[in-house]
């Protein structure tokens, strides 16, 4: 049984998977910070949009390779 779902659901999809692992990621890095002493933390920069693409991207890269 085939998925015959459109190139841009699944691009949508990515997208969506990505911004969860992106999310994911910088909320770990503010998790770790906050474990940090007082003094010796540093601030967690918010993603970008570039960011998402760019794991959107290798989790497209991922799905086109055989």
């Amino acid at each position: 049984m085939s998925d015959s779902r459109s190139g841009y659901a699944i691009r949508a999809d990515l997208l969506g998977m990505a911004i969860g692992i992106v999310e994911s990621k910088v909320s770990r890095q503010f998790d770790n910070e906050c474990l940090k002493p007082e003094g010796q933390r540093t601030p967690v920069l918010p993603y970008t949009t570039d960011d998402v693409i760019t794991t959107a991207d290798k989790l497209y890269n991922f799905v086109q390779s055989k």
